[in-house]
């Protein structure tokens, strides 16, 4: 991408929209056209088309979504598929009206099947049933993945897509009934440590396994790609390593400073035994996390704490 190139981030508030422009602006790019979910319904077909027309970006982030935990995914199935399906559909197809020179796709592991081998290739996805809970949300991001192929395809679009697996850190959802499983494990464990509690609840049984990739991290693969990658194939984006929920929930433990114990609900639902992304054709590329675990949770944790009395107000 040229320097002075007009950028586009659809959902620059979020965490990961909001990580891919603060590594821009490290990377010195400036020109940017930024608009705030009020400022642009991206669910409006017609308002993403005078955007686009009046705009005319070069280049495409894709980062907006309707995204949340097992709770809201499960809750919210209708609006989780309507939604995001109407928010890809409106950008990707008026990027290809006016000529956006190259879009960036950013969707989920969740699209991969519930019991698909692990670590998880590119190659896997659709080759069996997804998981219930998350099923309208993962519907809709295999629907941008294909739309990008095939207006490549048909159009001759640069629209490429990536798959990033669980993330974290800065300006993460902390709402216990919408959030995912890592910020909702940093807001238990530090109210329970301010409010003086002796023990934490935790759904499930703690045995299913979960990469966590730092949002930064994801910030600087997207550029990297977006630089160096134009083809069909979507990307996985990940460490390629995992740790059970159970060792999660200790390492944010230690971090906060909580002393009480944990309680597993095992009436509560695991979701998908394992998701770890195979992630070697990334780092083939030429591109490798740098955050681990740990140090990624501390950080998080560091947020939270700079933003936790406007976050609860």
């Amino acid at each position: 991408m040229e320097k002075d190139a007009k950028i586009y981030i659809a959902g620059h508030r979020g965490m990961v929209g909001s990580a891919i422009l603060r590594k821009l602006q490290k990377e010195g790019y400036s020109n940017f056209v930024l608009r705030t979910s009020k400022e642009l319904d991206l669910r409006n077909q017609q308002a993403v088309l005078d955007f686009f027309e009046t705009e005319k970006p070069d280049y495409v982030f894709l980062a907006a979504a309707k995204v949340g935990g097992i709770v809201a995914n499960n809750t919210y199935r209708a609006d989780f598929l309507f939604e995001n399906l109407s928010i890809q559909n409106n950008v990707i197809h008026s990027a290809y009206l006016f000529g956006v020179k190259k879009l960036m796709f950013l969707g989920s592991s969740c699209i991969y099947p519930k019991l698909a081998p692990q670590p998880l290739k590119e190659e896997y996805l659709l080759s069996g049933y997804l998981e219930h809970t998350n099923e309208p949300y993962a519907i809709a991001k295999i629907a941008g993945i294909k739309m990008c192929e095939e207006y490549r395809n048909q159009y001759g679009c640069n629209f490429i897509s990536v798959m990033p697996t669980n993330l974290y850190g800065p300006n993460d959802n902390y709402d216990l009934q919408k959030s995912h499983v890592l910020p909702a494990m940093i807001r238990k464990f530090h109210e329970a440590k301010v409010n003086g509690v002796a023990q934490v609840n935790l759904w499930g049984t703690g045995s299913p396994m979960r990469e966590f990739l730092h949002a930064d991290d994801l910030a600087s693969a997207c550029l990297f790609l977006m630089e160096n990658y134009n083809e069909l194939e979507f990307v996985n984006i990940g460490t390629g390593s995992d740790v059970t929920i159970k060792e999660l929930a200790n390492i944010v433990k230690n971090v906060v400073g909580f002393e009480g114990d944990i309680v597993w609900d095992t009436t509560k639902p695991d979701g998908t035994p394992r998701k770890l992304m195979d992630v070697s054709r990334l780092n083939e590329f030429g591109w490798k996390h740098t955050i681990d675990i740990e140090q990624g949770i501390a950080l998080a944790y560091q947020d939270f704490l700079v933003n936790h009395d406007a976050l609860r107000l």
